[in-house]
């Protein structure tokens, strides 16, 4: 299906890093920020990085583009709908097109595969075979996001996922963990060696996350502002926010809010039903997807955000990145109970019993009348992005992989270059 290049002379980086291909189909790029984050790092090390992702509605339209230095590579993709069976169409497309797009860009020395689905391996297994190493950067644990979000048990659909995913384990020569978490998985249930697994954390870019001075009219007349940014599906917890802010209003009282929900996905039109349903229309506004500037104005105005994830398999293991980007911007977070974002923000929360969305609203209402604890708790959020958390670490543990990822490459001779997708001369 992808042809027959020989690795052999072609893959030349243009420096000394050798050419990496990057496989995304949950997002575009450089939407998605990680990715852009490790294609950026990685060409300042010298790689040469070309990427193949969907494109965009909106953003990241264009079939082909170089940015920044990046080559990106996009084809068109119509997400899912309809349950399981529109799953196997979306993806069945993005491997026909993942294919064609590897062909073009030709032989590379390492191909980086990001999940969901645990189908990448597929077009990374024709690239190993003529050379390239294989990178697994496991975003998401897929068959614990298939029991979150489905509801469907441990029932035939979730054995094939869990199959996929320990080819994939199989199929990798080093694998990226988000968290200790993820990489506990990897060495535990895919029986990876630890010294194979590398957590590369996901981090916020700070110079994009700058405040700006408040900006009271998008209180909408209110003393607060409530900010929830993210994705919406159905195991994000949007539902869980929209009831903890009903009783917020009809059990504590409490009116003196307006909250923006910032962000897009599956569950959208869904979410702006029950808001209509709960009568909180008038002080819940709901954005869709946003401009940078923008987003930064909504969380420098906010008062509290909000990281409603409720306890499921998948989330209480996963680290939220809308926490992360929270704390970027200094902002308080009420967060359900859940392992991994205790590990994120630390005293940057507070954390309400998992799922219990009157004590979410109470934690809320804490938050909202005690500006001095919200003013410590953004200061804790942002020396952690700014310390431990911050993504110089997890620059260093992205090249750290890909180096024993080469470790035993031929290197490519200093000042040589070659054309990704032609046959050398003979």
């Amino acid at each position: 299906m992808l042809g027959d290049t020989s690795f052999d002379d072609t893959a030349r980086g243009d420096r000394h890093g050798g050419r990496a291909l990057i496989l995304v189909e949950n997002l575009s790029v450089p939407f998605d920020r990680r990715v852009w984050q490790e294609c950026t790092t990685l060409r300042d090390a010298g790689w040469t990085v070309d990427v193949i992702c969907p494109r965009g509605s909106r953003r990241d339209t264009e079939p082909e583009a170089v940015i920044d230095g990046v080559r990106i590579h996009r084809y068109p993709l119509r997400a899912a709908t309809g349950g399981p069976a529109g799953y196997l169409r979306e993806y069945g497309s993005a491997l026909w097109h993942t294919a064609r797009l590897a062909r073009k860009v030709g032989p590379v020395h390492v191909v980086h595969a990001c999940n969901p689905p645990d189908l990448l391996f597929l077009p990374a297994l024709w690239l190993k075979r003529r050379g390239a190493r294989f990178v697994f950067d496991q975003h998401d644990l897929v068959p614990e996001l298939y029991l979150s979000r489905f509801g469907r048990g441990k029932d035939l659909l979730y054995r094939g996922v869990c199959a996929l995913e320990r080819m994939t384990y199989r199929a990798a020569d080093i694998v990226l963990a988000t968290n200790e978490s993820y990489r506990d998985v990897a060495v535990r249930r895919g029986g990876r060696r630890p010294s194979d697994v590398f957590v590369v954390r996901s981090a916020p870019q700070t110079d994009r996350f700058q405040p700006v001075p408040p900006e009271p009219e998008l209180k909408r007349g209110k003393p607060h502002l409530l900010c929830y940014l993210g994705v919406m599906g159905p195991q994000d917890g949007v539902d869980y926010a929209l009831r903890a802010l009903a009783k917020l209003r009809d059990e504590l009282g409490r009116t003196d809010w307006h909250a923006v929900f910032v962000g897009s996905g599956d569950a959208f039109d869904a979410m702006v039903e029950l808001s209509r349903r709960l009568g909180l229309d008038g002080q819940v506004q709901f954005t869709g997807r946003v401009p940078d500037a923008d987003l930064v104005r909504y969380l420098s105005t906010a008062d509290v955000c909000l990281s409603p994830d409720p306890r499921n398999p998948l989330n209480d293991v996963s680290t939220m990145n809308k926490v992360l980007e929270y704390m970027a911007m200094g902002r308080p977070i009420v967060s359900f109970d859940l392992k991994e974002a205790r590990v994120s923000a630390g005293d940057a929360a507070v954390y309400a019993p998992a799922n219990d969305e009157s004590e979410f609203a109470k934690s809320i209402a804490l938050l909202l009348d005690d500006p001095e604890l919200r003013a410590r708790m953004g200061k804790t959020g942002q020396e952690r992005i700014g310390g431990e958390l911050s993504w110089r670490n997890s620059q260093a543990s992205l090249l750290a992989a890909y180096t024993a990822a080469c470790r035993d490459r031929v290197p490519v001779p200093a000042g040589a270059r070659g054309r990704a997708g032609k046959r050398p001369r003979r």
